[in-house]
């Protein structure tokens, strides 16, 4: 038997027999292991979801906050531009008349 075994072992070392050793070891497994590992993924998966589901939620209230910032920076600059056409449509409708009636025949 010593040189059976010495034979087997040269295959397995050479690569030899086909690979015939590695798909028999999937069937050995029982079902209730692949199911615990699944289960495992399935698990640290939904961990992962949950944290980025936890991120997401901190994101949409600053994304809140921050929409409502700048819509009162908005209605500032509105109202900035308003007072600014104000003061500059005054000063031009003061400076138009003369070129009105300068050319006026």
């Amino acid at each position: 038997m010593a040189s059976r075994s010495g034979n087997t072992d040269r295959t397995l070392v050479m690569g030899g027999g086909g690979g015939t050793t590695r798909p028999s070891m999937a069937p050995q497994q029982s079902g209730g292991v692949v199911k615990a590992r699944q289960l495992t993924h399935l698990h640290s998966q939904l961990a992962q979801l949950s944290a980025n589901l936890a991120n997401t939620e901190n994101l949409l209230r600053m994304t809140s906050v921050q929409a409502e910032a700048m819509r009162g920076l908005g209605s500032w600059h509105g109202g900035m531009f308003m007072a600014a056409s104000k003061v500059l449509g005054e000063e031009s409708v003061k400076e138009q008349p003369p070129q009105h009636g300068g050319s006026q025949r």
